[in-house]
């Protein structure tokens, strides 16, 4: 089994910065395509960030210029600093990532329990 846990969520004001990380672990090949959505309360859940699977990074328009995705591979662990925050980036923050298995065959999609992000005005 493999799991994602996240981290680095918390309350912040306007204009602040948070990092949050997001952590793969347990038995398994390969990762690819590790992501971050977030979900408001009432909206869909929306792509915040991701890598694709040639390693090219992704942004929603909201967040281009604020938000930098990142990847330590030795580690397994995806990173998101998030600067100049608004209250509209006030969700929970999921990690995702496709794993190849070690016991499976194939690619299956695994996403994280999620943490909290609230901005302040």
């Amino acid at each position: 089994q493999v799991q994602l846990v996240e981290s680095g969520g918390g309350l912040v004001q306007a204009g602040g910065s948070l990092r949050l990380s997001c952590a793969a672990s347990g038995s398994f090949l390969s990762i690819n395509a590790m992501g971050w959505y977030r979900q408001a309360p009432g909206q869909q859940r929306e792509l915040v960030a991701a890598f694709t699977s040639g390693g090219i990074s992704n942004y929603a328009d909201s967040v281009k210029g604020r938000f930098t995705i990142s990847r330590d591979n030795a580690k397994n662990t995806a990173y998101l600093q998030m600067n100049s925050l608004k209250p509209e980036d006030t969700a929970v923050y999921y990690c995702n990532a496709d794993f190849l298995g070690s016991s499976w065959y194939g690619w299956r999609n695994y996403w994280g329990q999620g943490t909290q992000v609230t901005v302040s005005s």
